[in-house]
């Protein structure tokens, strides 16, 4: 159980990692609402520097780290009458997380990128919430580990499993039988294989419920977030792939549930908003009013269930192939999924070239059942060249 802040006491540092992005503004969001229990440490982003400056200037964080050192000078020359220090590149990221003051990282970068960070704070015994699940799906054994050994919380800020996350509240040793992830469907929910030729960025870029940036909306187009989000429920909750079911609900109310052994199921329902799992990761143990919308049965009577095709959308099928043969499958299917992604946003192949792309990964990088960080970071490597020479 991590410290919580009294009402009178200091209130809960943050590094915002990703503040650029749709779950790091989502984030800041929060924090300027519940000003009296949070506040910013340290803002990073990649490349957005005009934002970047903006938060900073809003939020005034100890340190401001830009991951492009070619926009170092533009964010300092902004920042440094304002007595904000700032920083480039992604050794300057690993190492501002363990800076003093901080008692709670925010890893809301995308993709792989978000390990080293991740794995550093951890080490300087900073609490993790969780955004960015190709944390785990990488090196979910290792990250885990490396927590339980620091004495550090991991809080999961996905809809999902901030649900499963919320529904294990007080049943520490009642054993799980089977979580239940749940799954909007996506844009192409209810498509054919044959339907889905041809279709385009803008199509798979319109999801029904959900604002997010890019690259997880075309992973949920094509169910590759939900396949992603099957191995990270692995390493959380400490379950096998043959206790993880996933279940299509087209309105996104009902987040994920947990079954028990008993066969009673505890599921957490709300309104398809990134700021409630956000502030429950933030503020944990605390649930603290705010003023999000909220639910209401009367304007939702009927939510339904049902299988996920993953005879069209084959990429959850190959996650969980992954996650059963475990090592360093799942980092091949994750930087491959991310080359295949890039190259599906810029145009260069096919919505229906995306598993083609990861499956033919997974059967060209040699499999290596107890990886080191070294070994899963060069799998990335090779999986990624893999994707990116990958032709029809």
């Amino acid at each position: 159980m991590m410290r919580q802040p009294e009402n009178d006491a200091p209130t809960r540092g943050i590094a915002v990692l990703g503040s650029t992005g749709s779950i790091g503004t989502q984030a800041l969001e929060v924090i300027r609402e519940q000003k009296e229990s949070l506040h910013v440490e340290v803002l990073s982003a990649n490349s957005s520097a005009d934002l970047l400056v903006a938060q900073a200037l809003e939020f005034r964080p100890n340190a401001v780290v830009i991951g492009d050192d070619s926009k170092w000078k533009q964010v300092n020359d902004a920042l440094f009458d304002h007595g904000i220090k700032v920083y480039g590149g992604n050794e300057a990221l690993e190492q501002v997380v363990e800076t003093d003051g901080i008692d709670m990282v925010l890893t809301a970068m995308v993709g792989a990128a978000g390990l080293k960070p991740t794995m550093r704070a951890i080490s300087a015994g900073k609490h993790i919430a969780l955004a960015n699940k190709e944390t785990l799906v990488v090196a979910g054994e290792l990250v885990m580990k490396a927590a339980q050994q620091r004495g550090v919380a991991i809080h999961p800020v996905d809809s999902e499993h901030s649900a499963i996350y919320q529904c294990l509240a007080g049943e520490t040793h009642n054993p799980i039988e089977k979580v239940i992830l749940t799954a909007s469907g996506g844009p192409f929910r209810g498509r054919s294989l044959a339907s889905l030729e041809g279709v385009t960025k803008a199509d798979a870029l319109r999801h029904p419920n959900w604002e997010m940036g890019a690259k997880i909306t075309i992973d949920s187009a094509s169910l590759m977030n939900k396949g992603l989000e099957v191995i990270e429920a692995k390493w959380l909750f400490d379950v096998d792939a043959d206790q993880i079911d996933v279940v299509v609900h087209p309105q996104s109310i009902v987040h994920s549930c947990v079954q028990f052994e008993d066969g009673s199921i505890k599921a957490q329902l709300g309104l398809p908003d990134m700021k409630l799992p956000i502030q429950y990761a933030l503020t944990f143990p605390r649930r603290l009013a705010n003023d999000f919308p909220r639910f209401n049965f009367m304007e939702h009577p009927s939510l339904t269930f049902e299988q996920p095709d993953t005879e069209t959308f084959r990429n959850l099928a190959l996650a969980f192939s992954a996650l059963k043969e475990g090592g360093n499958a799942p980092a091949i299917l994750n930087a491959a999924n991310e080359v295949a992604v890039a190259r599906f946003l810029k145009e260069d192949i096919e919505f229906l070239d995306l598993p083609r792309v990861v499956e033919h990964a997974l059967g060209k990088v040699s499999h290596q059942p107890q990886p080191s960080l070294e070994d899963l970071l060069a799998s990335d490597q090779e999986a990624r060249r893999i994707a990116a020479e990958w032709k029809h």
